[in-house]
């Protein structure tokens, strides 16, 4: 009786150990970043996209259009119990390229309470890049004079 006893004991603390192991948070890694070593190899206004690839490694997505940006995602996940994972961090580096093909920006982003935040830039790049034809016509208003349109000295 006593030896029942003694193996119902072991049995419960058992299952009692299983049961709390199944409440410890976990993490799982996803994706690749390269690392601030390879970064500081890539020249901006030098290297191209073959170059790029060979120093920081394949991305894990590029760009739909041809000589487009590459992209590096790394993201941490916990998992708890039964709840849905949730993302803990997420880095994401951009590189993108000028018509020519050479490196024009490396940027890194994070997340921040659910919002993008950058957190590095490497730009050489003109302020009129990325702006729309409407943003820069918008952004001309009132920067022109009457005689320059008119063709008045």
């Amino acid at each position: 009786m006593a030896r029942n006893k003694i193996r119902a004991g072991w049995l419960v603390s058992l299952v009692a150990i299983a049961g709390l192991s199944g409440c410890s948070a976990q993490f799982r890694n996803h994706g690749y970043m390269p690392d601030a070593d390879q970064l500081s190899q890539i020249t901006i206004g030098v290297d191209t996209r073959p170059t790029v690839e060979e120093v920081a490694g394949p991305p894990t997505t590029a760009g739909v259009l041809k000589d487009s940006s590459l992209y590096y995602v790394r993201s941490r996940v916990r998992h708890y119990a039964f709840t849905r994972p949730t993302v803990v961090s997420r880095e994401v580096l951009a590189v993108s390229f000028n018509p020519s093909g050479t490196v024009r920006n490396i940027e890194t982003f994070g997340l921040e309470k659910g919002q993008v935040v950058p957190l590095t830039r490497r730009v050489t790049d003109s302020s009129t890049a990325d702006k729309t034809f409407i943003r820069q016509l918008m952004g001309n208003i009132g920067n022109f004079d009457a005689a320059s349109v008119l063709g008045a000295e």
